[in-house]
């Protein structure tokens, strides 16, 4: 892979944690026109990030952070 793939791939990455490694590997295509598999996105290290899941509010729960 060349320099300047590396770079768009690293910046793509960093720009979105939430990406897919499918997706990643989709974006890479189109713009360096180089066929990449989602493995070789894993195997640079670079995974998709969930975020953290917030805790549900209820009403009650609601009602006192208010207060």
């Amino acid at each position: 892979m060349r320099e300047r793939c590396q770079h768009m791939l690293k910046c793509t990455v960093r720009r979105s944690h939430q990406l897919s490694a499918e997706s990643i590997a989709k974006d890479l295509q189109s713009l360096c026109g180089l066929q990449i598999s989602t493995t070789t996105v894993h195997r640079m290290s670079f995974y998709g990030r969930a975020p953290a899941s917030k805790p549900y509010i209820t009403k009650y729960n609601a009602k006192r952070r208010i207060q």
